[in-house]
């Protein structure tokens, strides 16, 4: 496993920044803004794909615990099939920054895009979910609160197993979709079949 870096910048409040649930055909997308301290430990921390569930989940605690500020925020369905999903990721992560209860002085953000968000420097780190502390905590936090939100939704429509597959387009989703037709859950904006059936 690399080793993650502490910070970009040395001297300046860093955020993380991440999403969970771009790629998923049900749900919203959720984002984290993290800030860590300088020096914590966080054992076993890493890009939120390379971890179990049980790590992830043994994980959230301590970053919560232990971030000096961190929070956790979504855009709905509704929001990305109006403005797309990679809109409505920043969205989410604009909002997650929002609700920080510090004010970070540079975000560090996953990925090669971003909508800058007003007043804070920003960096676009590609795969930095597996390069800085940060970005890997918000990626954890992100991943686990979407995975929460995904078995909640569950209960309701147990027929799509959103509980096992998160809203990801598995084959026992598209399977079950064909069968159930999409819900309100569905983004209507996807390709909710691998091909096309008439819903």
């Amino acid at each position: 496993m690399r080793r993650l870096e502490a910070y970009h910048t040395r001297g300046l409040l860093e955020a993380g920044c991440d999403e969970a649930g771009r790629g998923c055909l049900a749900g919203p997308v959720v984002a984290a803004a993290v800030i860590l301290p300088a020096k914590v430990r966080l054992p076993g921390l890493n890009d939120s794909k390379q971890l179990s569930e049980v790590q992830r989940e043994r994980l959230r605690p301590l970053i919560e615990r232990n971030a000096i500020a961190w929070c956790v925020a979504q855009a709905s369905v509704e929001e990305i099939d109006r403005i797309n999903i990679l809109h409505a990721s920043f969205l989410a992560m604009h909002r997650a920054i929002d609700g920080l209860m510090q004010r970070p002085e540079l975000l560090l953000i996953d990925g090669n895009r971003f909508d800058p968000y007003l007043g804070i420097a920003h960096s676009c780190v590609i795969e930095g979910d597996g390069k800085f502390r940060s970005i890997a905590a918000a990626s954890v936090l992100a991943k686990t609160h979407r995975d929460e939100v995904m078995r909640h939704l569950h209960a309701d429509h147990s027929h799509y197993d959103w509980a096992v597959n998160k809203g990801y387009p598995t084959l026992d989703h598209r399977a079950a979709i064909v069968v159930h037709g999409p819900c309100d859950h569905h983004r209507r904006s996807f390709r909710l079949l691998a091909e096309p059936v008439a819903l």
